[in-house]
């Protein structure tokens, strides 16, 4: 339940605003944004030092799944499109890019620089729990490029966080 107290020091300390908070026990989060990136900066900041932490010693990411599926038919879009999503409907004939990160939370970067780096469209993403887990839509080439860029991305983050040993 400290997600509570988390987005509480956050919001206080900054002019950030929570876009999305997940009450779990083991696995709560929070999203927060701002048209400056300087302030979720700083939040993060704010909430490392209330959990006397640093960034350097945050977990590992490990990518449990990725795939890409091509010219998804009719049935199966309509059956995801039925699911409770966040995001666009899918498209039958689009291809379908998912990844699943470990922890969860990573998920959000990835999908952010996914999408920055290629045309496709956020079907939905789960960004709590033991798994995140991200679906995009977008042609073969740019599902493609999306994944990539969600590769380098969690590359980037495990360049500087401790790894755990299993």
């Amino acid at each position: 339940m400290a997600v509570h107290r988390l987005s509480d020091i956050a919001l206080k300390a900054t002019n950030v605003h929570l876009g999305e908070q997940v009450v779990e026990r083991a696995f709560g989060s929070m999203e927060i944004h701002y048209r400056n990136q300087s302030e979720v900066l700083a939040a993060g900041e704010a909430i490392l030092h209330e959990i006397n932490a640093k960034a350097e010693s945050r977990q590992a990411c490990r990518i449990a799944w990725k795939e890409i599926i091509r010219a998804i038919a009719p049935d199966h879009a309509t059956l995801i499109n039925r699911q409770m999503r966040k995001g666009s409907m899918l498209l039958p004939g689009k291809s379908m890019f998912i990844l699943e990160t470990e922890p969860a939370g990573y998920i959000v970067q990835a999908a952010n620089e996914a999408e920055k780096a290629a045309h496709v469209t956020l079907v939905d993403v789960k960004a709590f729990g033991s798994f995140g887990r991200l679906t995009m839509m977008g042609s073969e080439a740019e599902t493609l490029e999306a994944m990539r860029a969600a590769e380098r991305t969690i590359e980037n983050i495990n360049r500087n966080a401790r790894v755990v040993e299993d």
